[in-house]
């Protein structure tokens, strides 16, 4: 019982100056931390989840109901023409094209995978949009064509709209390729012909979503909107998954507040909100054997 009395104190303590931080400066980029905890089986890490942690990540869910946290915008939003390492391969439709810069990464490899098959007309003809220009394209198309400003996933800097420059994605074999391949480097298809009522969005061949490996994997293999897989997490708490040669272990944990979750040992640790009242914690053990 003393033990557990001391873990309440320490992390009573770490909650409350991770609370202070937060009201000093409410648009300060939230961490979480760390405490060691000692047991009759050995010390553990407890990693203290701040509620901001619910609305960042790559997991994040953006809709009608959802709109999109100041926090939750990418960081690393970066002007792609700017940075010519970034869009070998493919054409920007709009020379002011942005994108979160981890995002144009995974792009440029899927591209350059892309090649390799002969694959070689993709261009991108959106990314991400600050609310402006969010507001902007609502006023000029209307609400059957675009949504308010904040409530679209390309406020994020985690969309993209992809083309080709020879014919429509429906058609293109660019499309099908992404169709086909886009899981292996993290994106899905975002809003598929099949799922227009989960998703409340018409099918659009064109707009792919990142959200990181093995996520991908998992929704592609179920296939799984992201509305379904957020849901799933939440029922299951806790799933494995081995995805090329890496095991994983994901868990779905309620945060209400300053929420302190044990930390599994020796493993790389992700985190994302879902936008919701829940953040994913991913853990990474390495090569499976």
């Amino acid at each position: 019982m003393k033990k557990w009395l001391l873990v309440i104190v320490i992390v009573g303590l770490a909650g409350y100056e991770w609370a202070s931080r937060d009201r000093e400066d409410a648009k300060a980029e939230l961490n979480t931390g760390t405490v060691q905890v000692s047991t009759d089986k050995g010390s553990k890490n407890l990693t203290l989840i701040p509620k901001g942690q619910i609305y960042k990540g790559d997991l994040l869910l953006v809709n009608k109901d959802y709109p999109v946290h100041e926090t939750g915008v990418s960081r690393d939003i970066v002007s792609l023409l700017d940075h010519e390492e970034l869009t070998a391969g493919y054409g920007l439709l709009d020379h002011k094209t942005q994108l979160s810069r981890q995002v144009a990464e995974k792009f440029a490899e899927m591209v350059q995978a892309a090649s390799g098959e002969d694959i070689n007309h993709f261009l991108i003809s959106s990314g991400y949009r600050d609310n402006a220009k969010q507001k902007q394209l609502y006023e000029e198309k209307g609400a059957d064509y675009a949504l308010p400003p904040g409530y679209s996933e390309h406020n994020l800097g985690l969309s993209l709209d992809i083309g080709s420059s020879q014919m429509s994605m429906s058609h293109a074999p660019e499309g099908q390729w992404l169709r086909d391949n886009a899981w292996d480097y993290g994106f899905i298809l975002r809003y598929p012909e099949d799922k227009t009522e989960i998703t409340g969005i018409q099918y659009e061949p064109w707009h792919f979503r990142y959200v990181g490996l093995p996520h991908s994997i998992i929704m592609r293999d179920k296939n799984f909107t992201l509305e379904e897989y957020l849901e799933f997490l939440k029922q299951q708490q806790t799933i494995t998954t081995t995805v090329n040669g890496t095991h994983y272990q994901i868990s779905y944990i309620e945060v209400k507040g300053n929420t302190p979750v044990p930390v599994p040992a020796g493993q790389h640790i992700e985190l994302s909100g879902d936008n919701m009242d829940g953040v994913i914690m991913t853990a990474e053990s390495g090569d499976a054997e």
